[in-house]
């Protein structure tokens, strides 16, 4: 069974590194470079995994996983690698990417972005996984939700047995919202976000996450599974974790914050030099 504790204080220190510049424990930083379908984060860790730094902005240049706007994306990397380099006072040369399972096929043009912002690319992981580079459990199934895909990893004895990924995601909740609320794309977008209007928007949305557990539910054997750990943008959403328990009937655990687990996962996961 994963530590919560032990999570939630890292990533509680991923999320500092935001607006904080962290001392790193010795010469060489590891980057994470996370392009997801409503964000784009990267998240510089040092030699010994701790957070040093974060950067992250929001962006359209994905849809479910595969890279749509090829210059967008690359000129968002290249800004938000300029942020942390002149926060950190040094060049980035090296990153660690994750790409959602099923879209393999696009891997090259995320390697291309990576390494048109100037990061030479030494591992391409897929993102349930690289989400489990956090939660380091042997038998459970880590399913991350972004913007675009519904990505689950189910392991057994510390090993990948299975990837699955579905074309559900955060985007989709706010499409629902829009239609139903008769706003814009936008409107429902910072609707979605504002924690103190979950509760509000709860009934609306509810149809859209039982689905995801649906997704996760398709693919597991549930005799066989010991406990399911959300990450991802999307598992911010509040409640999210009693609709798969009830719709899975497996516990469902979710971190204080999902949001960063797979960025920081990825950035463990880049090879130092």
């Amino acid at each position: 069974m994963m530590d919560l504790d032990r999570v939630d204080s890292y990533m509680a220190r991923v999320e500092e590194s935001e607006t904080k510049t962290f001392q790193p424990v010795g010469d060489k930083l590891k980057v994470g470079v996370d392009l997801g379908t409503a964000y784009i984060v990267l998240v510089v860790l040092d030699e010994e995994n701790n957070p040093v730094a974060c950067e992250k902005k929001a962006a359209r240049v994905l849809r479910d996983g595969v890279v749509v706007d090829y210059l967008g994306a690359q000129r968002i990397v290249k800004e938000l690698k300029a942020k942390l380099e002149e926060r950190l006072g040094r060049e980035l040369a090296h990153c660690a990417i994750a790409m959602p399972a099923g879209t393999q096929s696009s891997t090259k043009t995320h390697v291309y972005v990576a390494e048109g912002a100037g990061l030479e690319v030494v591992n391409v992981l897929d993102e349930p996984t690289a989400a489990n580079s956090v939660f380091q459990i042997s038998d459970g199934v880590v399913v991350d939700i972004g913007g675009g895909t519904t990505g689950l990893a189910i392991f057994k004895d510390g090993k990948v047995a299975e990837i699955e990924d579905e074309p559900t995601g955060g985007t989709h909740l706010t499409l629902v919202l829009a239609g139903n609320m008769h706003i814009s794309f936008e409107e429902a977008e910072q609707i979605k976000l504002d924690y103190a209007r979950h509760r509000e928007i709860f009934p609306v949305i509810k149809a859209v996450l039982e689905k995801m557990a649906a997704i996760v539910n398709k693919y597991i054997q549930k005799d066989d599974t010991q406990a399911i750990y959300l990450c991802g943008g999307t598992c911010c959403m509040t409640d999210i974790e009693k609709v798969f328990e009830k719709e899975t009937g497996i516990q469902t655990i979710k971190p204080h914050y999902p949001f960063l687990i797979t960025p920081a996962g990825i950035a463990m996961n880049c090879e130092s030099r």
